[in-house]
């Protein structure tokens, strides 16, 4: 689950327009989101799970300035497990990625193996989020709030899911195709998969933080894509977001990778062009020109001689 760092909030019948008059191009065949559907009322999470203090009051979303935390043996030791069961339910929830299945049946599924699980769905209740998963299609570049809508032919969804397991957050997430997704579409996908696997490649103690999102805005201009830039990836621990902020464009802000050091990468590519606008229940972010994006995010380690993911299912 990404930080927001800068969006347009335009009124809700300007939507619309936008969504229907800014695109320039081939969109290829999808149907497109003006406007959240229904949302059911917020499940219930057990007395015996260990909840983040926002479960209890209203809190904005966790700084990402500052020096990043380097985490010790016992830290990392959490970390993993809380990463390997994010990465266990977000396959779990990728199976019902299908036609007729509704974002809310996923965000349920999502949340009773999560309980089951002896751990906390980590959106649900960060600075208002509603539900426990977030679940994005189409043209909702992120953040998209699971309701009523069924999923049909030809749909890409991103779901993300974060878990808090003895303390810790784990974080991750996926676009899947549902049925019959046509090649710009498929492409996307692939080409958003292939630039994540390349993104955590170049990781390692010393490497520049700004190395990551100079090479995405490279990798996109070579792709004939766009980076959605207004959301950046994390810093993570027994804090949901935290710094380091990784953006996913080229920039020269400073900051070498330590070992010790978790964070995010989450790159957001689209096959139009960047700029986004939030609709009213205020997370649902979807692109101005109504173009699809695709997403995919893992939570990694800076090790001594590289990285590790801590989202990747061992099999």
């Amino acid at each position: 689950m990404s930080i927001s760092l800068k969006v347009l909030f335009p009124k809700q019948s300007l939507i619309r327009h936008f969504v229907t008059n800014n695109w320039k191009g081939d969109a290829g065949k999808y149907e497109k989101i003006f406007e959240p559907g229904k949302v059911s009322k917020e499940r219930t999470v057990p007395e015996r799970i260990p909840k983040p203090q926002y479960y209890y009051e209203n809190m904005p979303p966790g700084s990402t300035l500052g020096t990043p935390e380097i985490k010790n043996t016992d830290q990392i030791k959490a970390m993993r497990l809380s990463g390997q069961l994010a990465a266990k339910i977000l396959q779990e929830c990728g199976s019902l990625a299908i036609v007729g299945k509704s974002t809310d049946e996923i965000d349920a599924y999502a949340h009773e193996l999560i309980i089951k699980s002896n751990a906390y769905p980590s959106p649900l209740r960060y600075a208002g989020f509603p539900k426990s998963i977030c679940t994005s299609i189409n043209n909702v570049a992120c953040h998209g709030i699971p309701d009523d809508r069924q999923l049909i032919d030809g749909d890409i969804i991103n779901i993300d899911v974060t878990v808090y397991l003895n303390g810790y957050h784990g974080d991750c997430s996926e676009t899947f195709l549902v049925g019959n997704v046509d090649e710009k579409g498929r492409y996307l996908v692939e080409a958003t998969r292939s630039c994540l696997d390349m993104c955590i490649s170049l990781c390692g103690p010393g490497v520049s933080f700004n190395k990551i999102g100079q090479f995405i805005q490279q990798y996109c201009e070579e792709k004939k894509l766009e980076s959605i830039v207004a959301f950046i990836g994390h810093g993570i621990g027994s804090y949901f977001h935290g710094p380091p902020e990784i953006y996913h464009y080229h920039n020269t802000i400073g900051g070498k990778m330590r070992p010790g050091m978790t964070f995010t990468i989450e790159p957001i590519l689209t096959l139009g062009e960047s700029d986004v606008a939030l609709l009213e229940d205020g997370w649902t972010a979807i692109s101005l020109d109504g173009a699809r994006s695709a997403q995919f995010e893992h939570t990694i380690l800076i090790t001594d001689t590289g990285a590790e993911i801590l989202t990747k299912v061992h099999k």
